[in-house]
């Protein structure tokens, strides 16, 4: 049952936690007993999907309406239009939303369905298929990672993993990685020094990239790899001065000042890692396992091309986290949920699944589908041994429900050049960083009530 139709949302509310670059989300939408169709299909219906460019191809469009009678609009992601329908009480039926960081924030806000109840009934996505990657989806009313299921991830990697490149090391005489056992930080750091070039006080090549997939869950799982923890007990505040903190933000201004890599201080002309680790302009990628897809074609480079453990903090502790899981989660409004649970299914779990395991452009996130991923040639092998190695290491590294990941960057891309151009001390950085996102994480568990 849908929540009443009277219940209405304060939109000031509701857009008040966009500040800073952070996104939607509804305290006191009511909502009724999840109803559970006997068996209906959803054929002949028609949804709406509101994801990326890419995320669903029109030819996958095309197939679901061939495969499941089912007709998907495609709405562009937009949070202020998200926002919007979902206040208007008409939102899309399934949303496109980073595991990692969004399922605890529209799950505090009511405004995510549970899914338990459809996965009990599902032949396709079977729970023991699962692959823990998804317990990202699930939050409890206070710890991500566990309790009830609000989306499912498309594909994961761990994103702490990086890549190197062996000709770069072999060209500065440098010691390759272990693909299976971990380096620390520091002795990371120290290869990416060796192996930057610089010509005319320009950087030629990269010695390293290091920034994770946000600044937000960078420092979330260093800390962790410190062997501690950003957030406090019920994630409404930071602690930058925790020694496990400090030493994670400490490690990642020296990367900054060193300019041994691409930060805020020293962009990438190309804006991100691809093209630059393609062209040869970067010894080692901070870049999960799907960039394989990316870097597989080019059969030069996917030859001198290893994928590394994620470091670890010389004393701390060995996890490997994902700081995306990307995939889809429904509204509690939607209007088509038996359809859209179809196709949930059909996009998880059947041919659009298998296409994006047998790319190398994530790891599957069901269990049943890892024999897809690529392995026919040696370098693939390679990469996958390190990969399966690297599996056992994966844990959830919980995030707050009380603001975005890009609402968090928004105030440390403000807060952290003067320490990465050595005009403020790092502690005096972590004091900043404290009190301007505990305001924000204050105002966001007003918000959430």
């Amino acid at each position: 049952m849908h929540p009443r139709a009277g219940a209405s949302l304060s939109r000031r509310r509701f857009l008040a936690l966009s500040a800073g670059g952070a996104a939607a989300g509804a305290a006191g939408l009511s909502g009724c007993a999840l109803q559970v169709s006997t068996g209906v299909s959803g054929a002949g219906e028609t949804i709406t999907v509101m994801v990326n460019s890419g995320d669903i191809t029109p030819e996958q469009v095309q197939q679901a309406k061939k495969d499941l009678g089912i007709k998907i609009v495609l709405v562009r992601y937009d949070i202020t239009k998200l926002i919007a329908m979902i206040t208007n009480g008409n939102p899309p039926d399934l949303v496109r939303g980073v595991g990692a960081v969004d399922a605890p924030f529209y799950a505090a806000r009511d405004v995510a369905e549970e899914l338990d109840p459809y996965f009990a009934r599902s032949s396709v996505l079977k729970l023991d298929d699962l692959d823990p990657v998804n317990d990202l989806w699930r939050y409890d009313g206070r710890t991500q990672g566990k309790g009830p299921r609000y989306g499912m991830a498309k594909d994961f990697s761990q994103d702490s993993m990086y890549w190197y490149n062996t000709a770069a090391f072999d060209k500065a005489g440098v010691d390759h990685p272990s693909e299976t056992e971990p380096i620390t930080y520091e002795e990371w750091l120290e290869k990416a020094q060796r192996l930057v070039q610089r010509k005319n006080g320009q950087t030629t090549v990269f010695g390293g990239s290091y920034g994770g997939l946000t600044r937000a869950t960078l420092m979330a799982t260093m800390t962790a790899s410190a062997g501690g923890s950003l957030f406090n007990d019920d994630f409404s505040r930071v602690d930058f001065t925790s020694p496990e903190a400090r030493k994670a933000l400490a490690w990642y201004i020296e990367y900054c000042r060193t300019k041994v890599g691409p930060s805020l201080i020293q962009p990438d002309p190309n804006g991100w890692d691809g093209p630059t680790y393609q062209a040869g302009r970067l010894a080692m990628s901070n870049s999960g396992y799907w960039m394989g897809g990316m870097i597989y074609p080019d059969k030069k480079l996917a030859e001198v091309s290893r994928l590394a453990p994620a470091p670890l903090f010389a004393g701390g502790t060995r996890i490997s986290a994902c700081q995306g899981g990307t995939g889809l989660w429904m509204p509690k409004k939607a209007k088509n949920k038996d359809a859209a649970w179809r196709v949930f299914e059909w996009f998880f779990g059947e041919e659009p699944a298998k296409a994006r395991a047998g790319g190398g452009w994530g790891i599957p996130s069901l269990k049943s589908m890892r024999s897809l991923m690529p392995a026919q040639e040696d370098y693939q092998k390679r990469v996958l041994k390190a990969q399966e190695n690297e599996l056992k290491h994966f844990s959830v590294v919980s995030f707050t429900p009380y603001t975005r990941a890009d609402a968090v960057d928004a105030l440390f891309n403000q807060i952290a050049p003067a320490a990465m151009n050595g005009q403020i001390s790092v502690d005096a950085l972590a004091g900043r960083l404290n009190s301007s996102i505990n305001e924000q994480l204050k105002r966001g568990k007003e918000q959430v009530g």
